[in-house]
């Protein structure tokens, strides 16, 4: 009798009080508190228990988001919209809570992380592909619809450091989009390359958002969160508001 394949649980995000800090080294707490005051945004200044300075960069943070969540992040710079995201793809671990994920996650927020001037777009290609979490397998499987939708054709054999800003852009948001995704993180709507280049790469995107269990989006664009989004939250000094439709954006924005 064969065994009962057990299914996977559905895609899901469940933040419980996180709580992240960051120590500070080398600063003055006096002048970086005056000046977390004059911008009002960021974390909140304190010590630790050894006595050393650190922000408070995201406080007590509790949220749920299930399959066909779409959740857009508002704030202003520093309000704790990138350290979420970076949280939630793993690249921070919680001082207290917890951050429990099911299902595959695509960070889409340093397209430049992981390449190498040195080696070749080809060679970057592999190497971006592992940081996002494909198998060599998977990359091998891929490497050809990568390579042609780059466009660089011969350039990829050459090293990187030979690359135009616009090149090496092409060549990042291509390996980064290739993956499929049950959880999508974005930090702002990308948007690289050329008109042409931009052109496809905006759909490439905007399919990739469409087959993601769960998007969550980082914008200051209102009608872009408005288009791609069904929930929206504040995050203000690194305290996160409760999540309300996105039809109630404009209460958030006033509040």
């Amino acid at each position: 009798m064969s065994a009962i394949p057990i299914k996977p649980p559905p895609v899901s995000i469940k933040v419980s009080d996180l709580t992240l800090r960051f120590p500070v080294y080398g600063a003055d707490a006096k002048s970086l508190k005056k000046y977390l005051a004059q911008v009002a945004v960021g974390g909140r200044l304190g010590s630790s228990l050894a006595g050393a300075t650190e922000v408070t960069a995201l406080s007590g943070i509790n949220f749920q988001l299930k399959a066909g969540d779409r959740l857009g992040l508002i704030g202003h710079n520093g309000s704790g919209k990138t350290t979420l995201l970076r949280a939630l793809s793993g690249a921070y671990e919680p001082d207290e809570g917890q951050i429990e994920i099911f299902g595959r996650i695509a960070a889409l927020l340093d397209l430049q992380l992981g390449l190498d001037p040195s080696a070749t777009g080809l060679d970057n290609i592999r190497l971006r592909g592992r940081i996002a979490g494909l198998s060599s397998k998977e990359i091998d499987g891929r490497l050809e619809e990568i390579a042609a939708f780059t466009g660089l054709g011969p350039f990829l054999a050459m090293p990187m450091k030979t690359y135009s800003a616009g090149m090496q852009a092409r060549l990042a948001f291509a390996v980064s989009t290739s993956v499929e995704a049950d959880v999508l993180l974005m930090d702002e709507w990308i948007s690289v390359g050329d008109a042409d280049f931009q052109k496809i790469a905006h759909q490439r995107l905007l399919g990739l958002v469409e087959r993601a269990g769960i998007l969550v989006l980082a914008s200051h664009d209102i009608e872009l969160l408005k288009l791609y989004c069904n929930k929206v939250m504040r995050m203000e000094g690194g305290v996160a508001s409760e999540i309300v439709p996105i039809r109630k954006i404009g209460e958030l924005l006033a509040a």
